[in-house]
């Protein structure tokens, strides 16, 4: 096998420390899953420190597509950081500032790191995350305000925040997409359609495939509509608190999330085809570079995971976690106005 195969090996299974970190993650995790798939599945290198938490999932190859599209539903609400580590990295966005060179965003490196977490249960590569692609797309909308342009829809219209009223769903994350539907169309003249479906009542873990053939309803019978933003609330660690300040306002953190429909064990997952998985690259970094821009430490980074999570509909789908059941109502509400610029930025071309 070799000697630097067997290096390879064994600093994935005791671990290295900063060796292993500085290894290109490219070339070390290609070459260790081609020498052991079962050991790249289980090494670090997704990761910025080995003690960062994922979303749990069993293993995929035990599941049949009824139950992938059950975890779907069940994975994408398990984020989970620490406190330390949410203030740590609002305090380093702050200090680097907002100016990012497109010198430095060429790096895959560096792109991985600053902008995302890879969930272990799936991978990505420079293929899909250059900088040069993912700046190409024009993501700015070609409708006018005549016609429907925007949808937002919540697949779990159930979530809440900490001082959430029972039976109130102002007061969830249906009312923060109200606001956001409001900023949206009184402030920046788009026109939106809020649908308030909801979708996880009698059965969270098929809310997706309970979701799917409503969204395809609306976007039927609205074709003009280009983008769709599925709304969430995000479920983290009880002492985890999501929030920071901007312009002297206090609110909740977001995380724009992406699924890949691939995963270390199954691979590509064709049952789970997403045509535009480039483009909906493409849509939440240039938003994620706007919000690191003009609103440092707003923005969590952009979560990839191994599902679809129904952002297949168009090539602007979107899924954005709002804060999580520690933050308040009132935070979550908040974080619509600096998202709603943000969006403002990609969507008139400005950015």
């Amino acid at each position: 096998m070799g000697a630097f195969a067997c290096a390879l090996i064994l600093m994935a299974r005791f671990g290295t420390g900063d060796l292993m970190r500085n290894i290109k993650y490219e070339t070390c995790y290609s070459m260790l899953q081609n020498i052991s798939p079962s050991l790249a599945s289980k090494n670090p290198l997704y990761t910025e420190t080995a003690a960062e938490t994922f979303y749990q999932t069993q293993t995929e190859s035990e599941l049949d597509y009824e139950a992938i599209l059950a975890k779907e539903a069940a994975d994408e609400n398990e984020a989970a950081v620490s406190e330390e580590a949410v203030i740590e990295e609002n305090e380093k966005e702050k200090d680097q500032g907002v100016t990012i060179p497109l010198d430095k965003l060429k790096d895959f490196d560096y792109l991985l790191q600053k902008f995302y977490t890879v969930d272990r249960t799936t991978t990505i590569n420079s293929k899909q995350l250059n900088a040069d692609t993912l700046l190409g797309k024009d993501c700015s909308l070609k409708q006018d305000a005549s016609k429907p342009q925007i949808l937002i829809y919540h697949t779990h219209s159930q979530e809440g925040y900490k001082d959430s009223k029972k039976g109130d769903s102002s007061t969830t994350v249906v009312g923060v997409g109200d606001y956001l539907t409001k900023l949206l169309t009184e402030k920046y003249g788009y026109n939106v359609i809020h649908d308030k479906g909801e979708y996880d009542v009698k059965d969270r873990d098929h809310a997706y495939s309970v979701a799917g053939p409503a969204i395809e309803k609306i976007l039927a019978k609205n074709p003009t509509i280009e983008v769709v933003i599925d709304l969430h609330r995000d479920g983290v660690a009880d002492k985890t608190r999501l929030v920071t300040e901007v312009n002297g306002k206090s609110m909740a953190q977001i995380m724009f999330f992406n699924g890949l429909s691939r995963t270390t064990a199954l691979g590509d997952i064709d049952y789970l085809y997403n045509p535009y998985i480039e483009d909906n690259l493409a849509f939440s970094f240039q938003l994620q570079l706007q919000a690191t821009q003009q609103y440092p430490g707003f923005a969590r980074k952009i979560y990839l995971k191994g599902y679809r999570y129904n952002l297949h509909y168009c090539p602007k789908s979107l899924l954005v976690e709002v804060g999580a059941q520690t933050n308040t109502v009132q935070e979550a509400k908040n974080a619509m106005e600096p998202l709603a610029d943000v969006l403002d930025s990609v969507l008139s071309g400005k950015e």
